[in-house]
């Protein structure tokens, strides 16, 4: 009996573990999924089609936000009747269980193809955190009870909030960077008190999400921004290392595979065939001030890629434009570079030169974050254009070959049982074979309304947001 006991004893660590491995995998927690990574379980199907292979079907506001899947429940948010709401469906059969509004006094403005609801819920498993820059981030229980609510300033940025919050280390972690003012904070999740906060001040706007990089039994916060992707201590949000490499603006999301960090960044002006050069201040001015009282107005610039730029030159958006302001922007036109590049562990300081392991910086996607299969990370860039490169190495698999699905794309890509699913803003979703050393296409389905949303994958289930449907697909027995 005692050698019994203490096989019990010795066993029971393995079966907690095991319990919880499987909890895990049956949970969708944050964008992107666990960890952050796009990867998803069970078998989904590989044909889809709004007729066939449905398992329901149900009317969702309009958001661009993702799936938050916990237990039997889905968390989202939109933009309902001019109001934010965060909404719980039943992952069962999608009927709403739950809806609440944010106590918003004033709704962003967002990009002409954005949403006030672009941030993902994330949660711990007892509280979903829904994140407005319009408001700030509520935390609610899974039956829709508020536990707390944190205000926090209305983002300085015309396109809107995107980075989703993630919750780690009993926090939940804001990126807020703008053009002005751009700071992360960490909240308690039990109480949503202020744990820490970093001053992120010479990054600009940016809309990528955090990443939790877990390696060697450590975890470390990395955020991609403009020029630079930092690492930071999450018990205190002090700085780990730092790597240039970065587009001016950061859209995609950083993922890890096969020991490396892997971040994709791509921005108009920063392909050294196309790079976007501005005169020195000095020079601009003396050739476009009219009135020569040293600031600049829309009217002053004349037309092409600067001007396009304007709203984002004239950081404060009082309608004129500093020296200040515009040697900024053209400190960051002149230093930006577009690449996907692999970065090994233990890097201090500025570790680009000693911790940068390659970097291929052709074919890149503008918004939709890579993801990692296989030993192999994958990239779409619009127009529908797919590449495969050497987790470990960076040697192309394959680059730019059409998968004859065109338009932009902003959902990420996710992955599940060897197989890649991606979806182009039209609506097409596109399966890739994930173990094939040439492009293979599996299937295409147009879901007939546009996609931005990034889909989710649990036991089998993939879950697609359109504009106005949320859609569960299986496999047809």
């Amino acid at each position: 009996m005692k050698y019994l006991r203490l096989a019990l004893h010795l066993f029971a660590p393995t079966v907690l573990c095991t319990a919880a491995l499987a909890e895990s995998a049956s949970n969708w927690p944050q964008f992107r999924g666990p960890g952050g990574l796009g990867i998803g379980t069970g078998k989904p199907p590989i044909e889809l089609s709004p007729e066939t292979g449905v398992l329901w079907k149900v009317d969702v506001p309009h958001g661009h936000s993702s799936p938050c899947i916990w237990g039997d429940k889905i968390a989202l948010t939109g933009l309902d009747g001019g109001k934010l709401v965060t909404f719980c469906l039943s992952k069962t059969d999608g009927r709403e269980l739950w809806r609440v509004a944010a106590p918003a006094e004033k709704i962003e403005g967002a990009h002409r193809i954005g949403s006030p609801a672009a941030p993902t819920c994330c949660t711990d498993g007892e509280r979903v955190f829904a994140y407005f820059g319009s408001y700030g981030v509520l935390a609610y229980d899974w039956n829709g009870e508020a536990l707390w609510k944190t205000r926090l300033p209305l983002p300085v940025v015309e396109f809107g909030t995107s980075s989703s919050p993630v919750v780690a280390d009993g926090k939940v972690i804001i990126v807020a960077d703008q053009d002005v003012g751009s700071y992360m904070i960490a909240l308690d999740a039990k109480t949503g008190e202020e744990v820490w906060r970093v001053d992120r001040g010479e990054f600009r706007r940016g809309f990528s999400t955090p990443f939790v990089w877990s390696h060697d039994g450590m975890q470390e916060l990395v955020v991609c921004g403009s020029l630079w992707v930092r690492s930071y201590d999450l018990k205190d949000g002090k700085q780990r290392w730092t790597s240039r490499g970065m587009a001016r603006v950061s859209n995609a999301s950083p993922i890890a595979a096969d020991g490396m960090l892997l971040v994709s960044s791509w921005n108009v002006g920063g392909d050294e065939d196309d790079r976007v050069l501005m005169d020195p201040y000095a020079d601009f001015a003396a050739a476009n001030d009219a009135d020569k009282d040293g600031l600049l107005t829309r009217d002053e610039f004349p037309t092409g890629k600067i001007k396009d730029r304007y709203s984002q030159i004239d950081a404060d958006k009082d309608g004129r434009v500093s020296k200040a302001e515009y040697e900024s922007m053209r400190g960051m036109f002149a230093a930006s570079i577009n690449q996907i590049f692999a970065i090994k562990p233990g890097g201090s300081g500025d570790c680009t030169e000693t911790h940068v392991v390659w970097q291929q910086n052709k074919h890149l996607p503008y918004v939709s974050s890579p993801v990692a299969a296989n030993g192999r990370v994958f990239t779409m860039k619009s127009g529908g254009l797919a590449s495969a490169y050497d987790a470990k190495s960076g040697s192309p698999i394959y680059q730019a070959e059409r998968v004859d699905a065109s338009g932009d794309y902003y959902a990420s890509a996710v992955a599940a049982d060897g197989r890649i699913y991606v979806i182009s803003q039209r609506g097409t979703v596109v399966v890739l074979d994930a173990t094939s050393d040439n492009l293979k296409v599996l299937s295409r389905t147009d879901l007939k309304a546009p996609v931005f949303a990034t889909p989710a994958i649990v036991d089998g289930v993939i879950y697609i947001r359109t504009d106005k449907h949320l859609y569960a697909f299986r496999a047809q027995d």
